[in-house]
């Protein structure tokens, strides 16, 4: 995140506007100085693409919503503008399948949420 680091979007967008904007808008930009989204989404597909191949076992991996968002741009092949059209709610689970050039994106339903007592 460059210098927007521990800031909230709302927080960067107060001091740069503008650099928000183009941030948002092409996903090759860095004007805070960090990782473009294109760089990440990129980034957590080449991890994802090291995985077994059909070894049998299965991968877990908590990883902040940002994070779930990318890999599932990258399994779906989707534009990278998709990326922020994408919600990740917290305690979620995600399912990818698949390997590296061949993801699938299993949707299994909501775990039951935790009382709130």
């Amino acid at each position: 995140m460059g210098r927007w680091r521990g800031l909230t979007l709302g927080e960067a967008m107060a001091r740069e506007p503008e650099s928000v904007d183009a941030w948002l808008a092409d996903p090759r930009s860095t004007p805070h100085g960090g990782e473009s989204l294109l760089a990440f989404v990129s980034r957590v597909g080449g991890w994802l693409d090291t995985r077994p191949v059909d070894d049998g076992g299965r991968i877990v991996a908590v990883a902040e919503p940002s994070v779930i968002r990318a890999a599932l741009v990258y399994t779906l092949k989707a534009p990278p503008a998709a990326y922020w059209n994408i919600d990740v709610r917290p305690l979620s689970v995600t399912t990818v399948t698949g390997r590296s050039g061949r993801w699938n994106l299993r949707l299994d339903g909501v775990l039951a949420q935790p009382s709130r007592t």
